[in-house]
């Protein structure tokens, strides 16, 4: 790549292995999708040429929960794939990530009914909550930044047991929408 010739020939080069390890971990993060509503279109939307997920090393969406280390949830989530989604938090490697995707996601959206879980992390514990309804790809590559920024910095919080606690950074928009072309009436004038 040019970067033995750009250093002298003599020179030792020196840095911890947990910097090392940080920098690969933070390098390849590999997402396991939950997506169950219209927030997974917009998940899918990250990995395409656009907005290029690849950029952040996260563009491998692995569908076995033993080879990720990164759990989108995206959209609603219903009592009964509640177990599901648990379980497939249960068998992730350490350590592992969530990110909670949308309003559904979160608190349970616009559906406060007795089938849909009124946010997931009352189950499972999230690190980075992603708004919108549904959020724009920008968001979400936002958010494994988050995730990459904290790995960087070492910033695994424990408990006095040795147990992860979820990182709860909520996101704010990063973007202004933009104004109606036309004004909107209602009824013929």
């Amino acid at each position: 790549m040019g970067l033995e010739t750009a250093l002298p020939s003599d020179s030792v080069l020196t840095t911890s292995l947990q910097r090392v390890v940080n920098w690969a971990r933070r390098s390849s993060v590999w997402p396991m999708p939950f997506a169950t509503a219209c927030c997974g279109i917009e998940l899918m939307a990250t990995a395409c040429s656009r907005f290029d997920l690849a950029r952040f090393g996260a563009e491998v969406m692995r569908f076995s929960p033993r080879q990720a280390d990164l759990m989108i949830v995206a959209g609603r989530v219903s009592v009964k794939t509640l177990p599901v989604l648990q379980r497939i938090y249960e068998q992730m490697a350490e350590p592992k990530w969530v990110i909670s995707m949308g309003a559904c996601a979160s608190t349970g959206g616009v559906f406060d009914t007795y089938a849909v879980v009124q946010g997931v992390d009352q189950f499972i514990p999230v690190d980075v909550y992603v708004p919108g309804c549904p959020p724009r790809p920008e968001m979400l590559i936002e958010g494994i930044m988050a995730i990459q920024r904290i790995i960087d910095e070492e910033g695994i919080p424990r408990d006095p047991s040795g147990h992860r606690r979820p990182l709860n950074i909520a996101l704010s928009p990063n973007y202004e929408p933009r104004a109606q072309p036309l004004p909107v009436t209602i009824g013929a004038t």
